[in-house]
């Protein structure tokens, strides 16, 4: 049996199998968005780990949005290592890294806007997938909106963190909220307990990202 293989069991924990491909990508997952949440460099690399393992675990569960997202999200954990890792001059913090600023009421507005916008155009397609391509997608898509949602504003979002953007955690917060239903609802309950993480997770990101940059004011005093 594939360790990539969602059938192939690690350990059983009070009648729930956990597979080797679930449990890994849990660990990997909660180590990289603590570590996001901390503004650390080593949460982009760690997140690497994580993209590879669930674009496995997705696919076999039929969230093929979310699996799309994960070729994504290994592109973009690439660029966002590089570019907190290499800030332009005045955007460095004490760590010279890049330092965290806001994106502003009417760019977020926008944001969420054209989210919605994105999500009914990417779940009305992922509705048709088994239908165009039934070779590789045999199975209809699970959930297609809800699973749209999460794909579009985390793909959004993402750029927005990749720039240190202090707004991206409420977007993140909503996403993680989302996730945590769907995956329960699929069965994959050590990815909803994940994601219920997340959103703690989130919501002191964004607390330590405001107070983070609350003191880039006191530092200039």
């Amino acid at each position: 049996m594939s360790f990539f293989d969602i059938n192939t069991i690690f350990f059983e924990l009070l009648g729930y199998k956990m597979s080797y491909l679930e449990f890994f990508g849990f660990v990997s997952g909660a180590i990289a968005v603590w570590l996001s949440a901390k503004a650390h460099l080593w949460s982009w690399p760690i997140g690497i780990i994580n993209v590879v393992l669930s674009f496995f675990l997705y696919y076999q569960i039929q969230l093929y949005p979310d699996m799309f997202l994960q070729i994504f999200f290994f592109v973009t954990n690439v660029l966002g290592w590089w570019r907190w890792a290499n800030p332009q001059p005045g955007e460095e913090d004490k760590r010279n890294e890049l330092r965290v600023s806001f994106m502003g009421i009417y760019t977020f507005a926008g944001i969420c806007l054209g989210g919605l916008v994105g999500t009914a155009l990417l779940g009305t397609l992922a509705s048709q997938l088994h239908h165009w391509f039934p070779s590789f997608f045999p199975v209809p898509s699970a959930f297609p909106y809800a699973d749209s949602f999460i794909t579009v504003m985390s793909i959004i979002t993402t750029f927005f963190m990749i720039r240190k953007k202090a707004e991206c955690w409420i977007i993140w917060i909503i996403v993680d909220i989302v996730a945590t239903y769907l995956y329960y609802i699929k069965g994959i309950m050590l990815y909803s307990v994940l994601y219920f993480m997340f959103t703690i997770i989130a919501s002191f990101g964004l607390w330590h990202w405001i107070r983070e940059y609350k003191s880039y004011q006191t530092q200039r005093v």
